[in-house]
């Protein structure tokens, strides 16, 4: 693969901001390597965007994306402790493999990725539902809200899961 000239907007941001946000993301992640590894996600998305050459004020730029970038690692970390917190009660011979547990943490990180667009309540009515088997009717109590409610909570939030881009009405 040939390298991007200099007049390329994002081979020259590149060139121009690189070190400068490897040491900000080491700052902020306290480890060389998972600062490295954010600065690749970090010019992959602005690989992704458009009219990079448009940039006026490029550090701010990266700020903004690296701070997104950022986001997403520490709550994979913390998706991944508390899974691993879960499994570590586990006897010996019921602890999924290595692989099987990569996949699981994956799987919990791209619900979590779709369940957090929905408002606080309507998570909640469905995680209490679904992963807990409470009855709607015990939802409400604790939520202080009427059952009709909560069958609406998780119409939306049903409807989310099917078609995150559809909107999804008041609740």
């Amino acid at each position: 693969m040939p390298i991007a000239s200099s007049s390329d907007p994002v081979s020259q941001l590149y060139s121009d901001h690189h070190s400068w946000l490897q040491g900000w993301l080491r700052q902020k992640t306290g480890c060389p390597h998972n600062a490295a590894d954010l600065v690749h996600d970090t010019y992959m998305r602005v690989i992704e965007a458009r009219n990079t050459a448009a940039i006026e004020t490029p550090r701010a730029f990266l700020v903004t994306i690296a701070k997104r970038v950022l986001a997403s690692y520490f709550r994979h970390l913390e998706v991944e402790r508390a899974y691993l917190a879960t499994i570590a009660h586990l006897p010996e011979p019921e602890v999924p493999s290595p692989e099987t547990q990569a996949i699981l943490i994956e799987t919990l990180l791209e619900i979590d990725r779709i369940l957090d667009g929905l408002p606080a309540k309507v998570r909640t009515a469905f995680l209490w539902a679904q992963i807990d088997g409470m009855p709607y009717a015990e939802i409400a109590e604790r939520l202080d809200v009427s059952l009709s409610s909560v069958k609406q909570y998780m119409a939306r939030a049903i409807r989310h899961c099917y078609f995150p881009d559809a909107g999804g009405g008041p609740f």
